[in-house]
């Protein structure tokens, strides 16, 4: 009986792979990427909320977590020129993106998270970026846990890097901890507020919350 049912969930979890696959592949998103140089559809989420934001700006230095395959870190590269500085984080390896400083690591690692501090070279950020998101169990109370520990660590890494009147756009998931993770950033800027692009996929969770103004 349990090989029966072995069985059954490597079918479903076949289906399910390939349905995912026929839709990436079919994807508006994914097909303009190619033909625009993008690293990934998700370079068309940032696109839209600085469009409307207004976050990037020339000469700025950025920090981009959770940042390969790149594609954030092409946008705001091109965005922050001339004279920007961006320096670019994630466990993965990332291909090289012109003007970006990649650092590989774990952004829960202490280790790591002094080379980043010493890579900036005692200069404050203006702005930080967070598309983190941790590998996903499939239990849904874990995977919300993990997703709101790196937003908590992003809001800690804030506190000590960004400079004040600086500005945190984050990936986040609602569930468990979300309106507590609000209150935190409420606390320490003045204005926060939600963005969902409309290159998020609609069956996806996440949103993006936007905190600009970091208070002193």
């Amino acid at each position: 009986m349990s090989g029966k049912i072995e069985a059954n969930k490597k079918v479903k979890k076949n289906k399910t792979t390939k349905a995912w696959i026929t839709e990436h592949v079919n994807d508006a998103y994914v097909q303009r990427a190619r033909v625009e140089g993008w690293r990934s559809r998700a370079a068309f989420k940032l696109i839209e909320i600085d469009d409307k934001d207004k976050l990037l700006k020339p000469g700025m230095t950025v920090v981009d977590l959770g940042s390969a395959p790149g594609s954030w870190s092409q946008v705001a590269a091109k965005r922050v020129a001339p004279g920007g500085r961006l320096i670019a984080l994630d466990l993965l390896p990332m291909e090289p993106v012109h003007g970006v400083l990649f650092i590989q690591g774990d952004f829960r690692d202490d280790a790591v998270l002094q080379t980043l501090a010493d890579a900036l070279d005692g200069r404050q950020v203006d702005l930080v970026l967070s598309d983190m998101a941790p590998n996903m169990s499939g239990i849904g109370m874990v995977d919300q846990a993990r997703v709101m520990l790196l937003a908590e660590l992003t809001l800690e890494f804030c506190a000590q890097h960004l400079k004040p009147g600086g500005d945190m756009l984050t990936k986040v998931f609602q569930g468990d901890g979300f309106m507590e993770l609000r209150r935190a950033l409420q606390q320490q800027f003045q204005t926060l507020q939600m963005r969902k692009p409309v290159a998020s996929r609609n069956r996806s969770a996440e949103i993006y919350l936007l905190a600009r103004g970091k208070r002193v």
